[in-house]
């Protein structure tokens, strides 16, 4: 499938959605977001302020950047593919699903307002699902995975101890089938999928998948949530 032809295919089935069409399918909607207790296990914020990086893959690209987008202490949002390599990082070939990547989020952040176990309270809590394998809402495929790529040890050692809290807990429903991989490389994607929730927030596929996100956000973390989205696209 081309890329014309996947972007329309995207479109056309949250229009169906947004109708109702499909509304009896409630494994196909977002699922709601679920009050999780704070990490024991964090980096403590830093006196100085700086950049640090987080990568996170939680099915869409649009709603996990959008949702990072809101959230006080991160500098910068982009969306891309990790998991995979440098020849096949490409929407059209990524999409079909062969690639390894995941449609991912970089997330730079400033480590003296915003931990990483912060963030990924953020991303476990509001920005997806994930009890959902190789699938999230409408779309379905290894592609739209989730997992958290870290990039040295100390973030393997804290997310890895979040995910057995929130184990332990019985925070979801169903167990947690969150990858956990080390960031090889980070590939940006085309420019028109960044700061997309943003720019197209009448977006049928927005508004029924993505934009409950942020509300979800706002209301459930009202101490970290930032009105105006930070605008940076990457071209």
């Amino acid at each position: 499938m081309n890329l014309a032809s996947n972007v329309l295919m995207r479109a056309s089935l949250a229009a169906a959605l947004a109708a109702g069409l499909l509304a009896c399918n409630a494994g196909v909607a977002s699922s709601k977001p679920v009050a999780l207790p704070d990490p024991k296990t964090d980096m403590p914020l830093t006196a100085a302020k700086g950049s640090a990086t987080a990568v996170f893959a939680g099915g869409c690209f649009w709603g996990v950047e959008a949702v990072f987008e809101h959230v006080k202490g991160v500098k910068q949002v982009s969306s891309g593919y990790a998991g995979g390599t440098a020849t096949t990082a490409r929407y059209d070939e990524v999409s079909a699903g062969g690639t390894g990547h995941a449609e991912s989020v970089k997330v730079i952040y400033d480590p003296s307002q915003i931990s990483y176990g912060q963030l990924l309270k953020v991303f476990f809590s509001v920005a997806h699902d994930p009890t959902q394998l190789n699938r999230q809402g409408p779309d379905r495929g290894t592609q739209y995975r989730s997992a958290i790529f870290y990039g040295d040890a100390e973030q393997k050692k804290i997310a890895h101890a979040y995910m057995a809290q929130l184990g332990a807990a019985r925070a979801f429903p169903a167990p947690i089938v969150t990858q956990l991989a080390p960031l090889q490389k980070f590939y940006p994607a085309e420019a028109y999928h960044q700061d997309y929730a943003r720019l197209h927030p009448n977006d049928p596929y927005i508004v029924y998948n993505d934009a409950p996100k942020v509300v979800a956000l706002k209301q459930q973390f009202p101490q970290l949530y930032r009105p105006e989205a930070i605008a940076v696209s990457v071209r």
